[in-house]
């Protein structure tokens, strides 16, 4: 696995090393040993799936309030996503900051995001499947979010003539609003 720091202090982007053969090619996802050396924790307890039947559909930006923080590790198992991460650590230097990275079934991309950081996504192909592994488990009353569309953050999504957003993920708070 390659590991390269993102702009977001403690997102790393990582790349596999795939060996490949006539068959097709095998390669490690989550290696303990690995992560630790780069300061990442890979105690992962759960892991859920998110299917997406359309295009442009727009999840997030959710995370879980503290003591529930969450580190987490996405990728794309089926079709292509936008994937982004806004830093809401108040005593990180890039706090407020938006990172955005596209991360597919094609090139087998993985994005780890720390605990303190806020995720989201949108898809860029119909039948899109993400899989996330999460080092907390899933706690309903702590569950977070921000607005995708925060004038102050100004992610630069991927333009579409349409986005399907959920009514709750529409109604979540500004950064400067949220609790």
């Amino acid at each position: 696995m390659r590991f390269t720091p993102t702009t977001i202090s403690g997102a790393v982007i990582i790349d596999l090393e795939a060996h490949v053969d006539e068959r097709g090619f095998f390669a490690r996802i989550v290696a303990q040993d690995e992560f630790a050396a780069e300061g990442l924790n890979a105690q992962f307890v759960q892991s859920s799936v998110s299917w997406n039947a359309q295009t442009a559909v727009l999840r997030g930006l959710h995370y879980q309030a503290a003591p529930h923080g969450e580190e987490k590790l996405v990728r794309a198992t089926r079709g292509v996503i936008f994937d982004v991460i806004v830093d809401l650590r108040e005593e990180s230097p890039s706090f407020g900051c938006w990172f955005g990275v596209e991360l597919s079934a094609e090139n087998h991309r993985q994005l780890y995001i720390p605990k303190g950081v806020a995720h989201g996504f949108q898809t860029l192909v119909a039948e899109t499947e993400v899989l996330y592994q999460m080092t907390t488990p899933f706690v309903p009353d702590a569950a977070r979010g921000i607005r995708w569309d925060d004038p102050d953050i100004a992610i630069e999504w991927p333009e579409a003539p349409s986005r399907i957003v959920s009514a709750r993920d529409a109604a979540l708070p500004l950064l400067k609003d949220a609790a």
